[in-house]
């Protein structure tokens, strides 16, 4: 699309996560504090190109994207064919 020619492209992404409670009793909640993205490339294009190839692809990042904008999570869950509500969880 962009049409920049890179020598190479790296990606490193780092969380800081969390998991407290229990499992067994059946308050275990996860969650994550911090994301951080590392891009590296090796090119002969322009600082600016690679800016704004960089801005459109976290822009056009669905996964990316959930976390900045998020949105509601509707979840469904079926047991032998029939549904199962589950409070706080599943959808109406």
């Amino acid at each position: 699309m962009m049409k920049i020619e890179l020598k190479s492209a790296k990606c490193r992404i780092e969380m800081d996560n969390y998991v407290r409670g229990s499992v067994l009793k059946g308050t275990v909640k996860a969650g994550v504090t911090e994301m951080r993205t590392f891009l590296a490339f090796e090119t002969d294009a322009p600082a600016d190109r690679i800016a704004l190839l960089v801005r459109n692809a976290k822009q056009g990042c669905y996964a990316e994207q959930l976390i900045v904008e998020p949105v509601p999570l509707k979840s469904f869950v079926e047991v032998n064919g029939r549904a199962l509500k589950l409070d706080g969880i599943t959808a109406e």
